[in-house]
C-alpha cells in the first residue's frame, strides 16, 4: 500500500510539473514576431462591484462599449416593449446603408402615403414631401419622428416590412435572441419586445461601428423646414450629463418609460438600458445612477494596440 501510496505522489508531482511547464513557457521553431492585437480590460476600484442599486424600473443593464462587458444586470433578459428605442436597429440599418455608400446623406428622401399615415412622435411629414438623408435624421434622433424612420426604411427596403425582415436578421446575427420587431418605429404592437440585454448590444454595434451617428444625437437642439420646424432632444441627458453621446428614448402607455443611454469620460465609454420604468423622471435618473455607477467603480485599461511588436523569439 505504501508502495502504491508513494507511485501515486510521484506521477502527481510529475504531471503538475509539465502542466505548470507548458502553461508559462512558449516554445517557438522559428523566429516569429508577436503582433499584439487590440486588447483591453475593464478593472474595477471596488471590492464589491455587485451593488445593489435599487432600481425601481423593470430591466436595466450597464455595459462597456467596447468590450460589451457587463457592468450591472438587473433582469436583463425579460422581454419588454421598447417603444421608439426600437429606432436604435433602423438606426443601425440606416447608417450602414450610409457608410457602404448606398445612401448619402444629401440623398433626397420622399414621404409616402404610409409614412405620412404615422402616428406618435413625428414633424407632420406631408405625401411626396421630400427631405435629405441628414435631415431624416436629425428628425429621428432628436424628435423621434415616426413619419422619418418609416420614410427611410421604404427607400432603403423597398418597403417597411422588407426593412423590419432585415433588422430581425441583423438582431439574430447580433445575437438578439430576446428580440422580435414587428415595426420600425416602436408604436405599440403584439410581439413587437425586446430585453434590455439586447437593446445594449444593438446600441454597442451602432456606436462601435458608426461613430458618426453622435453627430446627431448629441445634439439638443435644431430645426428643419428653413427653421419652422423645431427639433428637441428627447434624450434630456444629452444636454446635462457630462460625456452623453447620446442615444435613445422611447415611451408608451403600455411599454411606459424606456432609455438606452451613453456616454464616454476618461476614455471609458458606457451604455447604460432602463426598460419599463414607472415615469421619465425615474429612467433619466436610473440611467444616471448606473452611469455614475460604472464612471466610479471601472476603469477602461488598454495593453497595446494592433500592431505593435510585443517581442520577438527565435529557437
Amino acid at each position: 500500500m505504501k508502495s502504491n501510496k508513494h507511485l501515486y505522489n510521484i506521477i502527481l508531482i510529475f504531471s503538475l510539473t509539465l502542466l505548470f511547464t507548458f502553461s508559462f513557457v512558449n516554445i517557438s521553431f522559428a523566429s516569429t514576431p508577436y503582433i499584439w492585437s487590440n486588447s483591453s480590460a475593464i478593472e474595477t476600484s471596488s471590492e464589491n462591484n455587485s451593488a445593489d442599486l435599487k432600481l425601481e424600473s423593470g430591466g436595466a443593464i450597464l455595459i462597456e462599449q467596447t468590450t460589451g462587458t457587463i457592468l450591472y444586470d438587473h433582469n436583463s433578459h425579460e422581454k419588454f416593449r421598447p417603444a421608439s428605442v426600437t429606432k436604435v436597429m433602423s438606426l443601425l440599418l440606416i447608417m450602414e446603408a450610409i457608410d457602404s455608400g448606398q445612401l448619402s446623406l444629401k440623398d433626397n428622401i420622399t414621404c409616402s402615403d404610409h409614412a405620412a399615415s404615422m402616428g406618435g412622435s413625428q414633424i407632420w411629414l406631408e405625401k411626396d414631401e421630400t427631405l435629405t438623408v441628414e435631415e431624416m435624421l436629425k428628425a429621428i434622433c432628436l424628435n423621434s419622428a415616426n413619419d422619418c424612420v418609416v420614410a427611410m426604411a421604404e427607400h432603403i427596403a423597398g418597403s417597411e416590412e422588407e426593412f423590419v425582415h432585415r433588422m430581425n436578421a441583423k438582431a439574430k446575427s447580433l445575437g438578439m435572441y430576446d428580440t422580435n420587431f414587428k415595426n420600425c418605429h416602436g408604436l405599440d404592437e403584439d410581439d413587437h419586445l425586446t430585453s434590455s440585454y439586447d437593446i445594449a448590444l444593438m446600441s454597442r454595434e451602432l456606436l462601435n461601428n458608426h461613430p458618426s451617428i453622435t453627430n446627431y444625437t448629441t445634439i439638443y437642439m435644431d430645426s428643419l423646414r428653413g427653421g419652422k420646424t423645431g427639433l428637441v432632444n428627447t434624450n434630456k441627458l444629452v444636454r446635462n450629463y457630462q460625456g452623453c453621446t447620446g442615444l435613445k428614448t422611447g415611451s408608451t402607455s403600455l411599454a411606459l418609460f424606456n432609455l438606452s443611454a451613453s456616454a464616454t469620460r476618461n476614455d471609458l465609454s458606457l451604455i447604460a438600458v432602463i426598460m419599463h420604468s414607472p415615469s421619465t423622471d425615474v429612467r433619466f435618473q436610473e440611467a444616471q445612477k448606473l452611469l455614475n455607477y460604472g464612471f466610479s467603480n471601472f476603469t477602461n485599461i488598454s495593453f497595446g494596440t494592433k500592431g505593435d511588436v510585443v517581442r520577438k523569439s527565435s529557437c
